[in-house]
């Protein structure tokens, strides 16, 4: 009707407002800007970050095995497009050691320098074409990069940011400890100012290495001294700068510093002619048009940028996740995957190479009073200005002073290694995680490694669902809490109740286990009472048979007692025979993800072990109790047997009902108690 028609457009206007929102964040949080407050502070960070880009802009170019300008243009697009955007208030995005390091790995594979080898003068002398090289290298990237972005603005748009929580926190640090050292090799040739061949594939790194030693007498040994020195001079510095961040307006910045006074230093005494300490060369300034991707080059990298944009994802939201934390705000995890493959996917067709966000970067972005993205967007700013006017005085830049910058801007990632000794202390099946994913990242290359490491933590996590900790669980006195009878010396045993604990989910592939531990904590040989059950029931069909041929006057069914000496013969319960050691309840608890073996007896009555509707179910959900039960509904787990009464909220309350039920009874004439089933937190120990 009228209120129909009326109601439709204002929802509709309300549903495209929102979704706007959602994916332009800046809208709701730029026209309420406190520019009193933040600007000041985002102007000063701004200004801090936009310094850090440059030099590490070129240095990462060089990692990634592109022209420098490459790395100034991924300091700019990115950054600015991030500030439409990202949902992250702190996060510096541009390049990342990680993913400039998995980019060479596919320039140096695809595009090696021997293709572009040329006769010079019609000699026998070959040179490399470094032109034509770097041309076929930015396509090749460029391509790259717009395929990260695809991948990252689909997972985004398909919610499926939860993806990165299968990358758990020990493989992502020992991922990124094992690029650490594939960065450091890469750059060794450049400290000792060698010329390497190529390497790609398994076993890369070690070549390399092998390659650099055999070469050592080769090395330039102005070239080594301008490194060292140069690396000594940014350590020490950033030393200070940590020792007295509390004291500085903002962090010296001796990156900025170096190559500006190693560049002059260069271009004064001709170090590239003298002593063949090779230079960064051309830097072209201004910025060149949009160009179209190669889509021959799809097939052949579609791996490498799949491994890219969640290796470079996982590193985005780790770091935004933690200032978000620290600030009081929220991250939204699949805005930023739409927000990195965007910047990606925009940034390739200016050729960009794919970007992440940058530890040392956002800490400084943070520390120097930086409060949003305006911080980002005047970072941006001074790379335009770089790019246009002033990137070109760069071009007698020693190459060795930015593999020194690279080099000592790992020296947070070597630290990684101090959670070999944490792990060992606290999680060894975490430590596997982590020595795994880097021994097979060392030795197979960072795509392979990827996969490998993300093969292994998923077996982990189904090994330890195939091995939990099986508990029986004691009340502790005055309390309704219950833990692990052997932990815990305070837990007692209720008399007569079992309660049965697994710290693992029951589904399909442990059940088996599940109901083997159950038998064996219980103590009851389970199979065996069934088979005298199934004995009794045939002996008192049998009677009930020849009642009939009588013609007897009783036509009642057996009396209770009957039942009773059928189920449970003759032999007292301390004989050892029938139901002897019966616990008169039986409780069972397990995170839920499903229903599984289960079992329940009593005094009079066994019930069976396995998964169908007569057995008492032993299985205890953490799940809402709503959802439980309609799942067993729709497995008609329920009869007349097994009601929605025997399910209950918490295992005290369970065991409430147990205790109680079974205490209403006359000792000599125990009557069948149900087996519970608790649902609710569950009774984990305590820490």
């Amino acid at each position: 009707g009228p209120a129909a028609s009326t109601h439709l457009p204002r929802c509709s206007a309300s549903t495209a407002k929102s979704l706007l929102f959602r994916f332009l964040p800046f809208l709701r949080w730029l026209p309420r800007y406190p520019i009193k407050d933040w600007l000041l502070g985002d102007i000063i960070s701004g200004f801090s970050v936009g310094i850090m880009h440059l030099p590490q802009g070129l240095a990462y170019a060089l990692l990634a095995g592109l022209p420098p300008v490459t790395g100034l243009y991924s300091s700019f697009y990115p950054v600015f497009l991030y500030f439409f955007f990202g949902t992250s208030r702190h996060n510096s995005v541009g390049p990342f050691a990680v993913i400039s390091v998995m980019i060479g790995s596919v320039t140096d594979s695809l595009v090696p320098s021997e293709d572009f080898l040329e006769s010079v003068n019609s000699t026998n002398v070959t040179m490399v074409n470094e032109a034509r090289r770097d041309a076929a290298r930015v396509e090749l990237v460029a391509t790259l990069t717009i395929l990260v972005g695809v991948f990252q603005v689909a997972l985004g748009l398909l919610q499926f940011g939860f993806v990165v929580t299968y990358l758990s926190d020990p493989l992502v640090r020992g991922y990124t400890t094992a690029a650490s050292v594939h960065v450091l090799i890469s750059q060794l040739k450049y400290v000792f100012g060698i010329s390497l061949g190529e390497h790609s594939g398994p076993l890369s790194l070690f070549t390399t290495f092998i390659e650099i030693c055999q070469k050592l007498p080769k090395t330039n040994v102005g070239t080594l001294v301008t490194a060292i020195i140069a690396m000594v001079a940014i350590f020490i510095v950033k030393e200070l700068n940590h020792k007295f961040s509390a004291k500085l307006p903002m962090p010296i910045p001796i990156e900025l510093i170096t190559i500006i006074v190693s560049t002059g230093i260069s271009y004064g005494v001709n170090l590239n002619s003298k002593f063949g300490i090779s230079v960064v060369g051309h830097i072209p300034s201004g910025l060149k048009p949009p160009m179209a991707p190669n889509i021959k080059y799809f097939g052949q990298v579609v791996g490498n940028a799949f491994a890219i944009a969640v290796v470079g994802y996982a590193i985005c939201i780790s770091l935004g996740k933690i200032f978000a934390l620290k600030h009081g705000y929220k991250v939204d995890s699949n805005q930023e995957l739409i927000a990195l493959g965007l910047s990606n996917f925009l940034g390739g067709f200016f050729q960009c190479f794919a970007i992440s966000c940058s530890m040392s970067r956002s800490l400084v972005q943070e520390s120097t009073g930086g409060n949003s993205q305006v911080a980002g967007v005047i970072a941006s700013l001074v790379i335009l200005v770089t790019i246009l006017k002033i990137g070109e005085l760069f071009r007698d830049l020693p190459k060795a002073i930015l593999a020194a910058i690279i080099i000592v801007n790992l020296k947070g990632m070597f630290k990684q290694f101090a959670d070999f000794r944490t792990l060992w202390k606290s999680n060894r099946v975490d430590l596997m995680v982590w020595i795994v994913t880097f021994v097979a990242t060392l030795l197979l290359n960072l795509d392979l490694g990827l996969g490998v490491s993300v093969a292994f933590a998923l077996l982990t996590v189904v090994f330890q669902t195939q091995l939990p900790h099986y508990s029986i669980l004691g009340h502790i006195s005055d309390t309704d809490i219950y833990r692990d009878v052997v932990e815990y010396k305070q837990a007692q045993e209720v008399p007569g109740v079992k309660i049965f604990h697994s710290s693992s989910t029951i589904y399909f592939a442990n059940a088996e286990l599940y109901s083997e531990a159950l038998k064996k904590k219980s103590g009851t040989n389970v199979d065996r009472l069934i088979e005298k059950k199934k004995k009794a029931l045939k002996k008192l069909k049998k009677r009930q048979k020849q009642a009939e041929k009588e013609k007897a006057k009783r036509q009642k069914v057996l009396p209770r007692a009957a039942t009773i000496r059928a189920l449970c013969p003759a032999p007292p319960l301390s004989s050892g025979v029938g139901c002897h050691g019966n616990p008169r309840g039986l409780l069972g608890t397990a995170p839920a993800a499903g229903w599984g073996a289960c079992s329940g007896w009593s005094g009079e009555r066994l019930v069976g072990f396995g998964w169908g509707p007569r057995c008492h179910h032993g299985g205890r959900f953490s799940l809402h109790t709503v959802s439980v039960i309609a799942q067993l509904e729709r497995g008609n787990f329920f009869s007349q047997t097994i009601t929605k009464h025997h399910f209950f909220a918490s295992v005290h309350d369970a065991v409430v009902h147990v205790t109680g039920f079974m205490y209403m009874r006359l000792p000599a004439h125990p009557l069948p108690l149900s087996c519970a089933c608790a649902l609710g937190p569950a009774p984990s120990a305590a820490k």
